[in-house]
């Protein structure tokens, strides 16, 4: 991505689509104290620049699971035989076909990975473990904690 400088109103109106991405373009607008035509040609400029990847809804797992059950949180650590560019990247592939897969970070020092798993049930993330993992004669070590409850879930970055 090119160099992109951000002003006070850039700035402001990442902060609010943080926070909310269902404003009509009005009431953000009148948020960050710009008019509205300003407001969507600025918004517009920051999608295409690829500051906003994409909008999306987060659910409640919690009001979620009376409709279709509780479901698995997973924080999986795996560790590779072979480290190289190569290696990584497949495995990078591998898991970002994976719908039950939500977020995959290279780490380092220790593990390799860390993944955050969200299963429908036990089955459900074993089946995921023998597809991606356990057929992967590449990883070496898989380490899952099991989610217990959601203390906080944020997706903000912080922003000046």
């Amino acid at each position: 991505m090119e160099h992109f400088t951000l002003d006070k109103v850039d700035i402001a109106l990442l902060t609010q689509l943080q926070r909310d991405t269902s404003l009509a373009n009005q009431a953000l607008a009148e948020r960050v104290h710009t008019s509205a035509p300003t407001c969507l040609r600025r918004v517009k400029r920051l999608r295409d620049a690829g500051l906003i990847e994409r909008q999306i809804a987060i659910l409640n797992p919690e009001k979620l699971e009376a409709a279709v059950g509780h479901g698995l949180t997973v924080v999986v650590e795996i560790t590779l035989d072979r480290q190289g560019a190569d290696a990584l990247e497949r495995f990078e592939s591998r898991v970002a076909t994976e719908n039950t897969i939500q977020q995959c970070y290279r780490v380092s020092p220790g593990p390799d990975f860390v993944l955050v798993v969200h299963a429908a049930h036990m089955p459900d993330y074993q089946a995921l473990t023998q597809r991606v993992f356990t057929s992967d004669a590449n990883v070496r070590n898989v380490k899952a904690f099991f989610s217990i409850k959601r203390s906080k879930f944020g997706a903000e970055l912080p922003l000046p």
